[in-house]
């Protein structure tokens, strides 16, 4: 079950967090070039959030 909802929790979170990633590129002007390395970046860091978070769930229960 609370594999479930942290699947649920990471797929909206990750949604929401390139949406701001998206809006940041568009009104900082970053070229096109730029944004894949942005986007990669952030999507890296943020999955090790939700992970460790996970993680931190698991042993606490």
């Amino acid at each position: 079950m609370i594999l479930i909802i942290t699947v649920l929790f990471s797929l909206f979170y990750l949604f929401q967090i390139n949406k701001m990633t998206f809006a940041l590129c568009a009104s900082r002007e970053i070229p096109e070039e730029k944004q894949p390395k942005i986007y990669r970046t952030v999507n890296i860091l943020v999955t090790i959030l939700i992970l460790s978070f996970y993680v931190e769930v698991m042993l606490s229960a």
